[in-house]
Order: C-alpha cells, then sequence, then structure tokens
C-alpha cells in the first residue's frame, strides 16, 4: 500500500493502526550472518519458538526464545528477559523486534519452510 502523505504525523498514525493481518511485515527481525547466508534473505517474521540474540538496551547480548509475539503492540517477549516491578513481583519484558537479530528459526511449520525458501 502506498501512504497518500508524506507527513510524519500521518505516517505514524498509519502504521499504529493498521489492522492485525498487515502487521506481520512490520514484525520482522534481522538474521545473523549464517541464517541469511543459507537462506538468501536478511530478514524474517519472527515467530513464536525462534532464538534471539537482543542486539540493543537494556538486555543487550542476552539470547533466548521467543515466548510470545504480540502483534498489537509491535512487541516480543523472550524467554528469561524480566523486569522487577516496585512490588518485587517479576513481569515479562517487552521488546520491538528490530532490536534483535534471530540466531535459530523454527521450522517445524511447513507455511514457514515455504515462505524462506527452505523446501
Amino acid at each position: 500500500m502506498v501512504a497518500s502523505s508524506r507527513l510524519p504525523r500521518k505516517q505514524r498514525k498509519r502504521h499504529f493502526t493498521k489492522p492485525i493481518h498487515q502487521r506481520g511485515k512490520c514484525m520482522a527481525a534481522h538474521l545473523n550472518e549464517k541464517l541469511s547466508g543459507e537462506f538468501n534473505r536478511r530478514s524474517v517474521t519472527v515467530r513464536v519458538g525462534d532464538t534471539v540474540k537482543i542486539v540493543r538496551g537494556e538486555f543487550k547480548g542476552t539470547k533466548g526464545k521467543v515466548e510470545r509475539v504480540d502483534r498489537k503492540t509491535f512487541k516480543i517477549f523472550v524467554e528469561g528477559i524480566q523486569r522487577e516491578r516496585a512490588d518485587g513481583t517479576k513481569r515479562a519484558y517487552p521488546i520491538h523486534p528490530s532490536n534483535v537479530l534471530i540466531t535459530d528459526l523454527d521450522i517445524k511449520d511447513r507455511t514457514r519452510q515455504k515462505a524462506i525458501g527452505g523446501e
């Protein structure tokens, strides 16, 4: 879909009001060098079960599996990444997919195999 305006405020509005079925394209992350060469592409949509390395932010350098993908807020949740709240309880910390690097893909799903050209 081609944007009809170049105004930043309208671009942001269009991004944050996208329908859920179009938000998947915004949930992509770069592949590491090995996977990038293997599948001949730079990025792929993040899914539950992928192993990622966080490359920006407070948890930089941490690796873990993706537990949940939230298309509504454009965030992913990685196992082991938690913050302590003021009352002492732990809560999963959301991370934007652009701040992670996919190190291992979960290719059990045939649809995903076709999408990345693994079949």
